[in-house]
């Protein structure tokens, strides 16, 4: 097969890594992605957001499955323009990447076939959305209606963060993004990630993860895209994942088909786990960043022929495997992330930084190449991934390669994993 992957993240690094290692590949291409990526892919500098560009480039050569993987074009219906050029395509329609794309429309969506969320109001203007958030109280959550890269969630512990929160939205900070809020209920309890294989019909579940939102270790200050993430996530176990399916993901699946808008790709359920079940907090219609590379590295499976079986609507058939390695990968990002990164800045010891026994593998984000020269290009910049019997020992083989990095521009938190490392603890 010859693939196509739309992206230049370390999410699209790991979905690279992970596809060429197929025997079934024969050629795989990547717009526009990164030096990282370069080692797996040959990188095509094609505008993701010229539709007409990317069928093209499928079309002349022949690419027999592109894989879409961030949210943008797949809201902006590049999955869409695809199929009807004739071409199979890994990721949902844009009416059902409004899963994502919407904040707004998916509240309603829950409210309408019954998935367990927050208590919410939408709204299109500050002064109905701060009468709303002072008839509540904080803590309370604001969200930018539309795709805000990770930023667009404001978790407010005082009214006064939150009535901050609505004015940056309608005042522009976001964009588009924020032309409408969804301000809704504080959900106690734990957060953690699902994911599943979808093909229209079928939800083949793919694996568990717990992020870190926050950019500050003890999970501190302003949301990020994610610093950090591990797997599996100990607060699914079988039994909730079963609650999750039954209750959240196959009522989203037959919702959507029932709207005409069947889901295939990836659905990401962004969960909090509390003392009365699961809760719905989010969806995404794509792998997380970082989630995607630790569930990378856990997974035994074909990945290029679990993506051809969803397009192929053939899921229903098949079971997943993993590891029973736990993951973790750590977020280095550059200094000023989230507000103001520097970009620019030279990154060394990369290439020496893990060692060849599989253990341990290095993703890029934000990279750039200057000759032979490594620089920092985004916020976000490189996921140090590592596997270990338990995530403690993931944990430290994954510090270990940061501190063989030579990039004093970069940060990173020091407690990826704190919450499965401290229950690995107490049970000695």
């Amino acid at each position: 097969m010859n693939v196509l992957l739309i992206g230049s993240g370390g999410r699209e690094h790991a979905l690279a890594w992970k596809i060429a290692a197929s025997p079934f590949l024969t050629k795989l291409y990547a717009a526009p992605g990164n030096p990282g990526i370069a080692e797996e892919a040959e990188c095509v500098p094609l505008d993701i957001a010229d539709h007409a560009t990317i069928v093209a480039f499928a079309r002349d050569n022949r690419i027999d499955l592109v894989v879409v993987g961030p949210e943008a074009p797949l809201v902006a219906g590049l999955a869409d323009d695809l199929a009807k050029a004739g071409i199979r395509v890994f990721g949902p329609s844009a009416d059902a990447a409004r899963l994502e794309g919407s904040k707004g429309f998916t509240k309603d969506f829950c409210a309408r076939y019954n998935i367990p969320t927050a208590a919410y109001g939408r709204f299109n203007n500050a002064p109905k959305a701060k009468a709303y958030a002072r008839s509540v109280g904080a803590p309370i959550v604001v969200k930018a209606d539309g795709l805000a890269a990770g930023k667009g969630v404001t978790v407010a512990m005082t009214l006064e963060e939150a009535l901050d929160a609505i004015d940056q939205c309608f005042e522009g900070a976001f964009g588009e993004a924020g032309a409408e809020v969804v301000v809704e209920e504080f959900l106690e309890g734990e957060e953690a990630s699902f994911f599943c294989l979808c093909d229209g019909k079928n939800a083949l579940p793919f694996g568990t993860a717990q992020d870190h939102k926050r950019v500050g270790e003890g999970d501190t200050g302003p949301n990020t895209g994610g610093m950090g993430a591990y797997s599996p996530a100990p607060v699914l176990s079988d039994a909730m994942v079963e609650r999750v399916m039954a209750e959240i993901v196959r009522p989203t699946m037959d919702g959507m088909a029932e709207m005409g808008s069947p889901f295939v790709g990836v659905l990401f359920v962004g969960l909090m786990i509390g003392a009365d079940g699961p809760k719905l907090i989010e969806y995404n219609v794509r792998f997380g960043d970082p989630e995607c590379q630790v569930l990378m590295m856990r997974l035994k499976d074909d990945l290029l022929v679990l993506m051809s079986a969803a397009v192929d609507g053939q899921l229903g058939h098949l079971s997943v495997r993993w590891r029973d390695d736990a993951a973790l990968t750590v977020v280095l990002a550059a200094k000023g992330y989230p507000a103001a990164p520097e970009k620019g800045s030279l990154i060394g010891g990369v290439a020496d930084a893990v060692g060849d026994d599989g253990a341990a593998k290095v993703f890029h984000a934000g990279t750039r190449l200057d000759g032979d020269r490594l620089l920092a290009a985004g916020g976000r910049v490189l996921n140090v991934t590592a596997l270990g019997e338990t995530v403690s020992q993931a944990q430290r083989r994954a510090y270990e390669v940061v501190d063989r990095i030579d990039w004093p521009e970069g940060f990173c938190r020091r407690d990826i994993g704190w919450r499965a490392v401290e229950r690995e603890a107490a049970k000695g």
